[in-house]
C-alpha cells in the first residue's frame, strides 16, 4: 500500500514517546506558527492556528458560563436513552459522557466514573460551560464542531496545557431531515485510557441519537397535532393554542378573541410553562390589564414536555399559582420509542475487550492457522486488503481488531457496517479524511455479504482511496458465505481483495471452547470467579453451537443466573445444550484427522477427490469422514 520510502511512523512507538513528539510540536508551533505543527494530524494543526488566531491561552483557557441552557429540548428528549444505555454499557469504565448543543455549551453530563467527573469538574467541564473552540482551543466538542466531523483529541493535541492530561472524542448530531446541527455527543477520559474504538462508539451513538430525533419529531408533532384537533372540536367557542417546536396553531375563536400581539404574549407565557410545570401563574396578564387563564394538556415525550394543547379564557382577577403536585395541564405521556442500537451496544463490547489486552485463546489448529495467516497479512505497513471468512458470531471481527492492536499498540481502528457503506464514503469528509495521517490505521468493513449494489460501489472505491493513501492503511472485510448470484459491483470488489481467511466456527474449536467459555462467563460476571464443573465442560464441549460466541454467551448467562455463586454445573446450562449430536468428545488424534482434513480441503479449494489423495484416504473414506465431522465444503 504504500513504499518503504514513503513509511515513516515506528510502529513500536511507545504512548509516552507520542505525547513527547505531539508536545514538542506543538510547542515549536507557539514558537514559529504552522511549520512547527508538521507531523501532527491536520485537523488538529488547523485547529492550533484557529485558536492562536482567537487569542485562546495556550497555558489555561477558562469557559464562559450561562444558564441559558435547555434542558428539555427534543435533542436531550433523543439522546437520553441513548445516553442511559451507553452509561449502563460502560459502567465499569474510566469514562464521562457528554451532550452538548449546537454552540458547545455542555446540557448534560453522566459521570460514569465519578473520579473523572472530579477531574472534570477542575476544569469546568460541566453543564452551562461553553467548550466553544474559540474560548478553550482545540478539543473534542469545539473542534468537532468546527471541523464538521468526529474527532479524538488525545492528550497534548489539546491547545490549552491544563487540558492535556485528557482524551475527549466528540462526534456531531446532525438533525436528519434539516441537515442542521443540533449538538455534539462527547466522551471523555484521561490520556492513557484512550482507546481507538471510543472514536467509532461515539459516532455510532450520535448516529442513534440523530435517528431519535427524527422519531421523536415524528411522533410529538402527530400526537401535538391529534390533540389539538379533539380540543378544537370539544372547545370550538373557546380559544385554543397549540405550541411545540416550529408549530403554533391557533383556532377561530382565538384568533377572533385576541389581537397578534395578545396571541404572541400568550404563546411566550405557554411556551414559558412547557418545560415548567406547576412552578408559575396559569394566568397571562396581558398589556390592556385583561387576566387570561391558561389550561390543558402537555404532550410529554421522553420524560420530557415535546409541547403543549391549551385552552385560554378571560377572568376577572388573576388566579392563584397551582399547588406543587397539581399541575394545571394534564399530561399525555407518549410511549417512548428512541432507542440505543445493537451496533452501539456490540462496540462498548469489543472495546472492554480491547482494554483488557486480551487474547482468544488458540490452541486449536483451524484457529491457530487463522490468527497466523492474519498476522502474517496486517503484520507489515505494506498492506493488502483481506477477506475474513465464516459463520456469524464466529470473532472475526474481535480477532482482527485484536490481532492488529496486539501488533500495533499506537495505530487505530476503524469500524464500517452495510448501513455506513449504503450513505457513502467521502474520502475527505468521510472514513478516510478521520484518519491521521501519520498514523496506520486499520479498517474493518463489517458484514460485506449484507452490501446492496451502492454499499458495493462505496468499499470498492473505500478500497481504490485506501490504496492510494501516502501512509499504511489495512483493510479486513469479514463476511459469511457468498452467494454467486449476488450483483456484479459486489464481485467488483472481491477482485480487490488479494487474501482470504476462513476462520472456524465454534464446534472446530474443540480445544478451546472451555477457555473461551471462561473468558465469555468472567465478562458477563466480572466481579466473581467463575469455574466450570467437568460434567459442564463435557456439554460445552460436545454441543454444536450453531449460532456460535453469541449463543454460548447466551447459555452462560443463563447459567450464572440459575447459579448465582459456586461452580456451574452441567444442569445449570440451558436444556438446548444436553442435546447433541454425538455423545462424546472427539479424542486428539480425531481432531487431528478433522482438522488435516479441513486444510486439505482449503488447499484443493473443495477438491475432495485431491483432498482424499493430499491426506492418503480413500474418496469413500474422506466422504464419509466430511459427513461424520459435519464439514461444509
Amino acid at each position: 500500500m504504500c513504499s518503504e520510502s514513503q513509511e515513516v511512523v515506528d510502529l513500536t512507538d511507545d504512548p509516552a514517546n507520542r505525547f513527547l513528539r505531539t508536545a514538542a510540536a506543538r510547542a515549536d508551533f507557539l514558537e514559529n506558527g504552522k511549520p512547527g505543527a508538521a507531523g501532527v494530524p491536520d485537523v488538529v494543526a488547523a485547529s492550533w492556528e484557529r485558536s492562536q488566531s482567537a487569542g485562546v491561552s495556550a497555558h489555561r483557557a477558562v469557559p464562559s458560563y450561562t444558564e441559558d441552557i435547555d434542558a428539555s429540548s427534543r435533542l436531550v428528549r433523543s439522546a437520553r436513552p441513548v445516553l442511559d444505555q451507553l452509561g449502563a454499557d460502560i459502567a465499569d469504565m474510566a469514562l464521562v459522557i457528554a451532550l452538548t448543543d449546537h454552540r458547545a455549551r455542555l446540557i448534560q453530563r453522566i459521570d460514569v466514573s465519578s473520579g473523572m467527573g472530579r477531574l472534570l469538574d477542575r476544569v469546568e467541564f460541566a453543564p452551562g460551560f461553553t467548550y466553544a473552540e474559540d474560548t478553550v482551543g482545540t478539543n473534542g466538542v469545539g473542534t468537532a464542531i468546527e471541523s464538521g466531523q468526529a474527532i479524538s483529541v488525545v492528550g497534548a493535541e489539546h491547545y490549552s496545557e491544563h487540558l492535556q492530561q485528557f482524551a475527549c472524542t466528540g462526534a456531531p448530531v446532525v438533525d436528519p431531515i434539516t441537515g442542521r446541527l443540533e449538538g455534539i455527543l462527547d466522551v471523555s477520559t484521561v490520556a492513557q485510557s484512550w482507546s481507538p474504538l471510543m472514536h467509532t462508539l461515539v459516532k455510532s451513538a450520535a448516529n442513534d441519537i440523530a435517528r431519535n430525533l427524527l422519531l421523536d419529531r415524528s411522533q410529538a408533532q402527530q400526537a401535538l397535532f391529534d390533540t389539538y384537533l379533539r380540543t378544537d372540536a370539544r372547545s370550538s367557542r373557546r380559544a385554543v393554542f397549540g405550541f411545540g417546536e416550529s408549530v403554533t396553531m391557533a383556532n377561530a375563536a382565538a384568533q377572533k378573541l385576541f389581537s397578534p400581539n395578545e396571541q404572541l404574549a400568550i404563546r411566550d407565557h405557554i411556551t414559558f410553562m412547557i418545560g415548567r410545570r406547576s412552578h408559575v401563574s396559569d394566568t397571562v396578564v396581558l398589556s390592556s390589564g385583561q387576566h387570561v387563564n391558561v389550561h390543558g394538556t402537555r404532550i410529554v415525550a421522553g420524560g420530557v414536555a415535546a409541547g403543549i394543547v391549551a385552552i385560554a379564557e378571560c377572568t376577572e382577577q388573576e388566579l392563584p399559582p397551582k399547588r406543587a403536585g397539581k399541575p394545571g395541564f394534564a399530561e399525555e405521556i407518549l410511549p417512548n420509542v428512541a432507542t440505543a442500537t445493537e451496533h452501539t451496544q456490540s462496540i462498548v463490547t469489543d472495546m472492554r475487550s480491547r482494554s483488557r489486552r486480551t487474547t482468544s485463546p488458540d490452541r486449536s489448529p483451524a484457529w491457530k492457522r487463522a490468527r497466523e495467516q492474519l498476522a502474517d497479512a496486517i503484520g507489515r505497513p505494506q498492506v493488502s486488503p483481506v477477506l475474513l471468512t465464516g459463520e456469524e458470531g464466529t470473532g472475526r471481527f474481535t480477532l482482527a481488531v485484536e490481532l492488529f492492536h496486539a501488533l500495533h499498540p499506537q495505530a487505530r481502528s476503524i469500524s464500517i457496517d452495510p448501513s455506513d457503506l449504503a450513505h457513502g464514503i467521502d474520502p475527505e469528509g468521510g472514513t478516510l479524511g478521520d484518519i491521521e495521517p501519520t498514523s496506520f490505521t486499520l479498517i474493518v468493513a463489517r458484514n460485506i455479504n449484507e452490501l446492496d449494489t451502492v454499499g458495493a460501489a462505496n468499499l470498492a472505491r473505500l478500497l481504490h482511496d485506501a490504496a492510494l493513501r501516502t501512509r499504511a492503511i489495512a483493510v479486513v472485510a469479514t463476511t459469511t458465505e457468498l452467494d454467486l448470484e449476488q450483483p456484479e459491483p459486489f464481485h467488483n470488489v472481491l477482485s480487490q481483495f488479494d487474501t482470504a481467511i476462513g476462520v472456524p466456527p465454534l464446534r472446530l474449536r474443540t480445544e478451546d471452547l472451555p477457555a473461551i467459555a471462561i473468558r465469555l462467563a468472567s465478562e458477563l460476571a466480572p466481579t466473581r470467579h467463575v469455574r466450570l464443573s467437568r460434567a459442564a465442560e463435557r456439554t460445552i464441549c460436545t454441543y454444536a453451537w450453531p449460532e456460535n460466541i453469541p449463543q454460548l454467551r447466551s447459555a452462560l448467562a443463563h447459567a450464572l443466573k440459575t447459579r448465582p455463586v459456586g461452580e456451574i454445573q452441567e444442569v445449570d446450562l440451558p436444556r438446548y445444550c444436553h442435546t447433541r449430536d454425538t455423545e462424546r468428545r472427539l479424542s486428539p488424534v480425531e481432531i487431528a484427522e478433522r482438522d488435516a482434513i479441513i486444510e486439505a480441503l482449503r488447499v484443493h479449494h473443495g477438491n475432495r477427490s485431491a483432498a482424499a489423495e493430499h491426506v492418503g484416504m480413500s474418496r469413500s473414506s474422506i466422504y464419509r469422514k466430511i459427513k461424520f465431522y459435519k464439514l461444509t465444503t
